[in-house]
């Protein structure tokens, strides 16, 4: 199973859905669920200080986080863990981590504020909505897409992120030479994503196909007992031409 927090049947924040247009269909579901007192405490007290709001206007990175460098985005960080992780292995770029599940959202600024992340900042809404509408073209150093929702029921193949459209909008963002970084514990959904990414023609695979984990990826724990267990894991390195 995939670790990602977007999955339908995972717990989840009970933020409500109407802050979030229905007029596409989604790549994630937003359930009624409950926050610990401290997960609502870590949302309520430290979003504010770490986020990047929602606003139809691109984001200016320098302003953000006074001072220009490399930025890389990153598409569902869960629970942040690895987000924080890479953010603190790489201090001369600065990421975006994107989730909508109030939990995750919580406990990624929770590490921001304990480990003093500086290179790192959080936004709660659609990935979708925020490349179309906040990042500029040509501005990205990279792009992180670990273990979205596979949607495995072919009925539902249509909610997977990674379809064509936004694959080409994601390879818009990007700035010549920058990368699109995807992985995945699901065979079939690596193969839609080397077909779909092979397909785009901004992009061009730094592998045969599938390419061997970076280093600056850490091997979470979920990863770990998978590939104990006989679970293959499959990571897609593309650059944008």
């Amino acid at each position: 199973m995939s670790e990602d927090i977007n999955k339908p049947d995972e717990a989840n924040s009970g933020e409500p859905t109407g802050r979030f247009s229905r007029q596409a269909i989604r790549s994630f579901v937003l359930r009624q669920g409950r926050m610990s007192d401290a997960q609502k405490r870590y949302l309520d007290e430290l979003l504010p200080r770490f986020t990047i709001p929602y606003a139809v206007a691109p984001v200016d990175y320098a302003a953000t986080f006074g001072r220009i460098a490399p930025v890389v985005l990153e598409i569902g960080c869960g629970m942040g863990d690895t987000t924080a992780a890479i953010a603190t292995a790489l201090p001369n770029t600065d990421f975006i981590g994107i989730e909508v599940h109030g939990p995750g959202v919580g406990n990624l600024c929770k590490l921001i504020d304990e480990q003093k992340i500086s290179n790192l900042r959080v936004m709660q809404h659609d990935a979708t909505e925020v490349v179309r509408d906040m990042l500029a073209p040509d501005s990205l150093a990279g792009i992180h897409v670990y273990f979205p929702d596979p949607w495995p029921k072919k009925r539902h193949h249509k909610r997977r992120i990674l379809q064509p459209a936004f694959v080409a909008e994601l390879a818009s963002r990007l700035a010549p030479g920058g990368y699109l970084h995807c992985a995945t514990d699901w065979e079939e959904y690596a193969q839609f994503m080397l077909e779909t990414l092979s397909a785009e023609p901004l992009l061009q695979n730094t592998a045969v196909d599938y390419a061997p984990k970076p280093d600056y990826r850490p091997l979470t724990k979920f990863e770990a007992r998978g590939l104990r267990l006989g679970h293959g894991v499959w990571d897609l390195v593309f650059k944008r031409i």
